[in-house]
């Protein structure tokens, strides 16, 4: 239902990217999911593919232009996890699903953030996003995992409808994206 209700501002992220980003409208990333186990997320692409002189990469505050930024300000660039919600892998509300590398590099602690299926949002990204430290972050999926309900669901999914209109904590400061988790020191 939330594929039909999203679709006009789906195609209409799509021809944006079409036009103004790329000829490949959607990436796929391995993520870690319930329990830790790998799955592939789909995300409209918000970065060019411009590269340097030796065939590389630019950096991706080079290659994240306006109409990227606007997509990942709208979180436009997110719809495409609605098929990763229709496959089970994800569920509207819960920890965001990060890279498949960082998997190892959790403390046993952190990784109770994969006791519930990842979503599109969740508690973290209402309480500030990508201004959060990795532990800030870490700290508010667990206590989303141990606090888990319905009725805490419903909260996340209005903050969230507030926080995408106000655009607020989407990039880290000084970041085009958020950095890397490398691990903590506390508790390794």
């Amino acid at each position: 239902m939330a594929l039909i209700l999203f679709a006009p501002l789906l195609i209409s992220a799509i021809i944006i990217v079409r036009l103004f980003i790329s000829s490949s409208i959607f990436f796929k990333q391995e993520r870690g999911g319930l329990n830790g186990e790998v799955f592939e997320i789909i995300k409209l692409r918000s970065m060019t593919d411009e590269r340097d002189e030796k065939g590389e990469l630019l950096p991706d505050a080079q290659r994240l232009n306006t109409w990227g930024q606007f997509l990942r300000k709208t979180s436009l660039d997110e719809l495409p996890e609605l098929v990763n919600v229709l496959k089970g892998e994800m569920s509207f509300v819960g920890p965001r699903p990060l890279y498949s590398k960082y998997l190892d590099r959790y403390t046993p602690e952190q990784m109770r953030r994969h006791e519930a299926k990842p979503g599109i949002t969740g508690w973290a990204q209402v309480n500030g996003r990508n201004a959060l430290s990795w532990e800030e972050k870490f700290a508010l999926d667990i206590w989303y995992v141990e606090n888990l309900s319905f009725l805490l669901d419903l909260k996340i999914i209005f903050l969230t409808a507030g926080k995408v209109l106000k655009r607020k904590g989407i990039n880290e400061t000084g970041q085009a994206t958020a950095q890397e988790f490398l691990g903590s020191q506390e508790g390794r």
